[in-house]
């Protein structure tokens, strides 16, 4: 069974660090990119970051959370991480991720939800003082 399971959401105060962890199984997390997504309520889904497949090599961030937040991957573990530092109450969302199998394009369609074939169910992110 293809699956993603997301983990790691939490409830954290303004300045302060998670680590969301995306662990795949009934697939090969390795060949695939990894986006990671979010939904704030009464908005629509955004996407966060994106790491190519293989050796992670290439990385992609939308504007707001460059320079704080950190995608990686494990291909042993067949897991993605995001690592979110310095966090701000706008990060409080439902955070998601997703598998694409993307090679050349990954550049102008990481941000594109209809290029992620496999989705996890969401962890929930809450930043508040």
């Amino acid at each position: 069974q293809v699956q993603l399971v997301e983990s790691g959401g939490n409830s954290a105060q303004p300045g302060e660090s998670l680590k969301l962890s995306c662990t795949a199984s009934g697939f090969t997390l390795q060949y695939y990119a990894v986006g990671w997504f979010r939904q704030a309520p009464g908005k629509e889904r955004e996407a966060v970051s994106c790491i190519s497949s293989s050796d992670g090599s290439a990385t992609y961030y939308t504007d707001s959370v460059k320079g704080r937040f950190t995608v990686s991957r494990d291909n042993r573990r067949n897991m993605a991480y995001l690592q979110m530092d310095y966090l701000e109450p706008g990060d409080t969302a439902v955070y998601y991720c997703a598998a694409a199998y993307i090679s050349g394009e990954l550049r102008r369609e990481w941000m594109f939800e209809r290029s992620y074939t496999h989705w996890g169910q969401g962890t929930q992110v809450s930043v508040s003082s």
